[in-house]
């Protein structure tokens, strides 16, 4: 028989705490960006890796956030630990991904292209990865209309959320940013989740035993969510990444480094020979 799914078991408090990490998850990661671009080579890998994951972890976390709140009322819904860690490392790789490869070669529209579709595909990768972890005492149908229609929303909001890492600078205008891309990852996700239907297997009226989800999503998202309130200490204490100053790049394209070369060293020797001449 078909379940009686419900997404929203406890009211506004899922979706608008599972919205809330997706766009700290997503400001602490342009942030990091940002602050990457005018920075030495040697420092530049290591804050395009720290913006991946604090983008990776806000996505991940704002999913199983919003997934305490889906509830069958046939059947108990319980998680596998192993699929559902797999899951965050394949959120924190494919963003990871796509930062890179714009962090490096900039926004071109070949580049952002391929960025965007590989760390859209991998959003949703994550998503459904994560539904696969689930275990209940029915089989799960997805609508592939939902499931197409999700996916596109998932590779227009990583796209978007690429060109504005590397494009936005001041700090305003990267928080709007972020609210943006959280409100195209709940999108997604709930697109994604109408597409969802249960087929309950006979249960001669009992009930699956089983852990409640809660037991096992609330002890994971500790780490995440500590490492995004990590990360926000990071930003706080390095104005660059508050301020988003230091680049002095007029184009994405265009590392600030190669501006700021003009003044080093060699240009200032040049400088005072033609002074002494």
């Amino acid at each position: 028989m078909d379940g009686t799914v419900d997404g929203f078991r406890y009211g506004a408090v899922t979706p608008v705490a599972a919205y809330l990490m997706a766009c700290l998850g997503g400001a602490l990661g342009l942030r990091c960006i940002v602050r990457s671009l005018p920075d030495a080579p040697s420092w530049k890998a290591g804050w395009l890796a720290l913006g991946a994951a604090s983008i990776g972890c806000g996505i991940w976390t704002m999913h199983f956030i919003a997934m305490i709140g889906f509830h069958v009322e046939e059947t108990r819904v319980r998680y596998d630990a192993a699929t559902t860690v797999l899951s965050l490392v394949v959120a924190v790789a494919v963003v990871g991904v796509g930062v890179f490869i714009v962090g490096y070669r900039g926004t071109s529209g070949v580049t952002l292209a391929v960025a965007g579709a590989v760390t859209g595909l991998g959003v949703a990768g994550m998503h459904y990865l994560g539904m696969a972890a689930m275990r209940l005492n029915g089989d799960v149908g997805y609508d592939p209309a939902g499931v197409a229609l999700s996916v596109l929303i998932a590779v227009g909001a990583a796209t978007a959320a690429l060109w504005s890492a590397v494009t936005i600078r001041g700090f305003l205008a990267s928080l709007g940013a972020s609210l943006v891309m959280g409100v195209a990852v709940s999108g997604m996700h709930y697109t994604g989740m109408a597409a969802v239907s249960i087929h309950v297997h006979d249960t001669t009226g009992g009930t699956w035993a089983g852990e409640s989800p809660t037991s096992l999503l609330l002890p994971m998202l500790v780490g995440p969510v500590g490492f995004l309130l990590l990360a926000g200490v990071v930003v706080m204490f390095d104005p660059l990444l508050v301020l988003g100053e230091g680049s002095s790049a007029s184009r994405p394209d265009v590392p600030a480094a190669n501006s700021a070369s003009r003044h080093g060293p060699s240009w200032r020797a040049s400088r005072t020979a033609a002074r002494e001449r």
